[in-house]
């Protein structure tokens, strides 16, 4: 064992990382996983603990599990040596008491007289990914974190980030060497159909990729990450080094990596063609910038730009901007003085009303069935979850808030009266749900059928065709209060149900009010009582965070809506600390694509999830805009962007979309070693019904659609970054969230990305201000001399 006044660090017999505690820490929490888990919790993964690896030398594979190792330790140092044919592999920790930090060095050594080549090379660095198999929803809080990496050329660095956010996080640094990528491998038991509730656990093992990563001859889209091998000649030897250091928040894990010479780059994860882009790069000491050039991919060839004479410096802040000329991701490159590099991916989109009209038309267009389908008046995939509802949601706010297609809103009228309101419901009887899974129906279904009829009241009567706005408004009604009273279920499961919490929250307010206009008191008063008592009982529980439990043991489809819903009935203290799950849930990240909330049931690894992460991240705004605090906002912003992505048909790095198409599921892991086919790859839950299982039930076959639940989300980002925008002023100087801006001589010109922008705020001193000034074609201009107006 090691340790310094911070950290202490022991390694087992067989060579790999039994245990990373902060020696302060109030939880004790390990920061690796642990193989004492692994025995309880029956899984068998334990040649990916914590020091463990592969290599492929000249052709064949070995693991560090079939080598007893050498053992050599000091009390400021243990070294594991593993000797593999005519290569070793070094794995030395190390403390360094100054810092009061820990040091990893791994050496790989060719002892031959000939050259050797490495196909491949990971190491296993698995800190402590758990989902506890546990009810006491307080141990996956303080005793797990969501890992978030940032995967560089030569300043690769890893958070992990304890799950309550009270500050205790551990950060993984690399100082020398290149890492090419972080795999991951997930292990998890599944007991939907067991009707077990809470039925999902699991853990995420994490891999540093040092040569390869991949199956042979493997070949995806990604051209941002390397897949490079590597070649020792006799007797070299090559060598990597990474620091653990501790660290409170995101500003603290930057500022410890400048201390340790890497840069700091912020980027606008999102950017609009043809509006102004913006890189923001502060360098550690004694650094200076060679190049900077920015790749993209355009008719299937990587070209650059240079933008290395078009650096300015603003307060020893190096910036640079530019306006992107081509759709897709971008790789914009960092090369020091050094000769290292450090690089940021951010995506280039369409206007997002162009995405947002695109995808209307495509769910109109391509997916309804109509009188003569399959399943007449239904939207394709056909699905008993209320989820698979979302699109027609969408379908319906666009035209509210965008251009208005009349045969849209009757397509979407004619499947919510002909096609849901019989399936969901006997007889079409709002007091008579379908039981839809055999022995049970989920009430969870019908705040997405409320919400459906809701939206169609919202339209004028000479638009809708088969009733009038007032019968949807008392449908809506209806099956809302079905959803929220559990006095009109008959069995157990619909009355716990009905009490949960779910994505009613993003509209419970304008139902409420809707319903107080047109007089609907009776209905209104029923409807509020409920909500306000299943807020008070949540309220009431916030110290044990029960809500975070759903049929997982640990979720943000539970902590997100609590906190959303918290935030919309006024229990702020609450809301703060159900929020702070919130903000160690949402990444951040080098690369846009790993930014988005923490989830891994329907990817299997590290993800974005459009319907949950867009959930995930409206609640974060309805936080901010209740608490006012600016780490809400940009978090939710940053989980936005990569929701965006799934929408997103430009991709050059991923699987090809037609025009509005969209998938639901973004692996963010390469390699996926689960399924190496999915890395780096959006695509839908379908996927895995060739790997049986659980999937083989939930699906019919692999080609099935990978959309069937989205839409919900994107409802609920029109309601937020999809007409608002924020211009935070700190010290004089600017920055945009869900924007861009520029300066002309004496002037600032903000720019919207709101696809239906109406509203500028100006965020200084703590003080949130609407602005007045005219928007003009999605702009605001204000003057440099002139005080801001409010």
């Amino acid at each position: 064992m090691i340790e310094n006044n911070n950290l202490q660090l022991a390694v087992n017999k067989q060579g790999y990382v039994s245990h990373i505690y902060q020696k302060n820490d109030p939880y004790k929490m390990n920061w690796v996983i642990e193989d004492s888990y692994l025995d309880i919790a029956e899984y068998h993964q334990k040649d990916k603990l914590f020091g463990h690896f592969d290599i492929t030398i000249n052709g064949k594979k070995y693991s560090s599990t079939e080598v007893i190792p050498e053992i050599v330790e000091t009390s400021e140092e243990i070294t594991v040596i593993f000797s593999l044919s005519n290569v070793t592999v070094d794995m030395a920790y190390s403390v360094d008491n100054l810092g009061e930090g820990l040091c990893w060095k791994i050496r790989l050594s060719n002892q031959s007289s000939e050259q050797v080549n490495i196909t491949d090379f990971g190491v296993w660095a698995s800190l402590a990914y758990v989902m506890f198999r546990d009810k006491d929803v307080l141990r996956n809080i303080h005793n797990s974190a969501a890992i978030f990496s940032s995967i560089s050329t030569n300043y690769t660095k890893v958070n992990a980030v304890r799950r309550d956010n009270t500050g205790g996080n551990l950060g993984l640094y690399q100082v020398r060497g290149k890492t090419l990528s972080i795999g991951t491998y997930c292990d998890y038991e599944n007991l939907f159909f067991e009707n077990v509730s809470p039925s999902l656990d699991g853990l995420i093992f994490h891999k540093l990729i040092l040569a390869g990563g991949y199956p042979e001859a493997f070949e995806n889209r990604d051209w941002i990450y390397s897949k490079e091998t590597l070649t020792l000649e006799q007797n070299e030897t090559r060598e990597w080094i990474y620091v653990f250091k501790s660290n409170s928040d995101q500003k603290d894990f930057d500022q410890q990596g400048l201390t340790l010479g890497h840069p700091k780059i912020e980027y606008t994860p999102l950017n609009i063609l043809g509006e102004t882009a913006r890189l923001t790069i502060e360098l550690p000491e004694n650094q200076t910038i060679a190049a900077i050039k920015i790749w993209y991919k355009k008719d299937e060839k990587l070209q650059y730009l240079d933008l290395s004479e078009k650096i300015t410096v603003e307060d020893e802040t190096t910036v640079v901007t530019f306006k992107p000329i081509c759709l897709g991701e971008h790789k914009a490159v960092v090369t020091l003085a050094d000769g290292t590099e450090d690089f940021v991916v951010f995506n280039v989109m369409d206007a997002l009303e162009k995405v947002i009209e695109e995808r209307a038309a495509y769910i109109c267009d391509s997916l309804y069935n109509g009188k003569s389908g399959n399943v007449p008046y239904a939207f394709e995939p056909v699905s008993n979850q209320g989820e698979s509802l979302g699109k027609l949601n969408l379908v319906l706010k666009k035209n509210l808030l965008g251009q208005l297609d009349i045969e849209q809103v009757r397509k979407v009228e004619e499947s919510a009266v002909r096609y849901v309101r019989p399936k969901w419901f006997i007889n079409g009887d709002f007091t008579k749900p379908r039981k839809l899974y055999g022995e049970f129906y989920r009430c969870m279904d019908f705040e997405y059928i409320g919400h459906l009829f809701y939206l169609l009241s919202e339209f004028d009567d000479e638009v809708l065709l088969l009733n009038d706005s007032k019968t949807y408004l008392n449908w809506a009604a209806d099956v809302f209060n079905l959803r929220v009273n559990p006095d009109l279920h008959e069995d157990e499961r619909g009355k716990e149900e009905a009490q949960m919490l779910g994505v009613y929250f993003l509209y419970i307010q304008e139902l409420l009010k809707k319903l107080k206009e047109n007089n609907m008191l009776d209905t209104y008063q029923a409807i509020n009582s409920l909500w306000q008592k299943v807020t008070e009982r949540v309220a009431n529980e916030t110290s044990s965070y029960k809500a975070a439990i759903t049929e997982h043991y640990y979720d943000n489809a539970g902590f997100g809506p609590t906190a959303g819903a918290l935030s919309e009935s006024g229990y702020y203290e609450s809301a703060e600390k159900y929020g702070q799950l919130l903000l160690a849930n949402i990444g951040y990240s080098n690369d846009f694509r790993g930014q988005n909330p923490d989830r891994w049931w329907e990817a299997l690894s590290y993800m974005i999830h459009s319907l949950w992460g867009g959930v995930t991240a409206a609640a974060t705004f309805k936080v901010f805009d209740a608490l006012k605090d600016t780490d809400y906002l940009e978090a939710s912003y940053r989980a936005t962007a990569g929701i965006l992505y799934c929408y997103d048909t430009h991709s050059t790095t991923t699987l090809e979309l037609e025009k509005g198409m969209a998938a639901s599921t973004y692996a963010v892991a390469g390699p996926h070693l689960n399924r190496p086919d999915l890395s780096r790859e959006r695509f839908g839950q379908a996927t895995f019904f060739r790997d049986g299982g659980i999937f083989a039930r939930l699906f019919e076959n692999d080609s099935q659609t990978p959309d069937w639940d989205m839409g919900e989300e994107l409802v609920a980002y029109l309601e937020s970054f999809g007409q608002k925008t924020f211009i935070i002023k700190e010290n004089g100087s600017y920055k945009v969230i869900n924007g861009s801006f520029e300066e002309k001589d004496d002037e600032f010109i903000f720019t919207s990305f709101a696809p239906y922008a109406n509203q500028f705020y100006l965020i200084e001193e703590g003080k949130i201000h609407l602005l007045n000034e005219p928007i003009v074609n999605k702009r605001v201009t204000m003057k440099k001399e002139e005080p801001v107006t409010a």
